[in-house]
């Protein structure tokens, strides 16, 4: 996610704390303070991606996740008293030595316009699918669907977002680390989708009971061996089931490309992030006709496969 300065959305869900009150002698206005926070960040070189692109907006989204304030000019001017401002002030020294992704030194983040809480030891919610569930997915899914999962859901927000963005569907939100699969409760219940979403703590298919699905989101592990030995700080906090995809990045990858036609439903669609392995899955399996679409951040990290194509494959990887 990339932010502009204060462009609206950013903080309008989180409710403004009672760390503001009037400009007065014993208080920092936030936009001194948000300038203090970006050159530390500027000077401390770390690493963004997990959330946010660069030190200006991830002092924005530190200064606006402590006080709730809206991403509006307006905000600019207001003053923070000093339990605000010694709380950011520590939260910006700890993100500088400690080199931990911001969102779980807030313990939240807004992803796609919805807030999330999250912790360490999950994935931060960063993936492309995210902006492309917006527009529905279309053209490429024929009917809103009714059955939705979320493979390798973590915090479950991408399939949190879909059930959002598609109130008839019923959601599922599979995870094999129990963590994940709380966290992934939690959030529904926040956003207030308990009743139309539930959570399976399983390894991809393995629970029996799935069933057929006419959407399939999946943002696997698919980081390979040598790029995961040179991971910035940042994304080495993460933890590897989340992340690491096998010497080539593939291997849960190809778990899901095997299995992921017997549970889509007829005129269904996968949708599955591999970021820069795009390549390799292009190499891999030179005869399945993968949709390469353009995400809204740029680049071609996420394929699409409808049920025709993965039924075939399954068919044939069977025999």
């Amino acid at each position: 996610m990339a932010l502009d300065l204060f462009c609206p959305g950013l903080a309008a869900q989180s409710p403004a704390s009672n760390w503001c009150c009037p400009i007065a002698s014993s208080v920092i206005e936030l936009r001194t303070l948000l300038a203090e926070v970006h050159e530390r960040f500027r000077e401390a070189s770390l690493c963004y991606g997990q959330g946010t692109e660069n030190a200006w907006d991830e002092a924005t989204a530190l200064v606006l996740g402590v006080t709730g304030l809206p991403d509006a000019p307006s905000s600019l001017d207001i003053g923070l008293d000093e339990a605000a401002t010694a709380r950011i002030r520590q939260l910006a020294q700890r993100r500088v030595d400690e080199r931990q992704p911001l969102a779980w030194l807030l313990g939240k983040t807004q992803y796609c316009g919805a807030w999330f809480t999250v912790e360490p030891g999950i994935v931060v919610p960063r993936s492309p699918i995210g902006p492309m569930l917006r527009g529905g997915l279309r053209p490429w899914l024929a009917r809103p669907p009714r059955r939705i999962l979320d493979l390798c859901c973590g915090s479950g927000c991408l399939g949190l977002l879909a059930a959002k963005q598609f109130p008839a569907a019923k959601v599922t939100l599979v995870d094999a680390d129990p963590r994940a699969a709380n966290l992934a409760r939690r959030n529904a219940v926040a956003l207030g989708l308990a009743g139309r979403t539930e959570v399976v703590c399983a390894d991809l298919f393995d629970d029996a009971s799935l069933g057929a699905f006419d959407l399939i989101l999946c943002n696997p592990p698919y980081v390979d061996a040598a790029d995961l030995r040179t991971l910035p700080p940042e994304f080495a906090h993460e933890p590897a089931l989340g992340l690491a995809g096998g010497e080539d990045g593939l291997d849960v990858v190809r778990r899901v490309i095997d299995q992921a036609g017997t549970h889509l439903a007829e005129g269904g669609l996968l949708v599955c992030e591999v970021g820069t392995n795009a390549w390799r899955v292009n190499r891999t399996w030179p005869r399945l006709p993968f949709i390469w679409p353009d995400t809204p951040a740029g680049g071609a990290g996420v394929f699409l496969l409808d049920a025709e194509a993965l039924h075939s494959h399954t068919s044939v990887t069977a025999s």
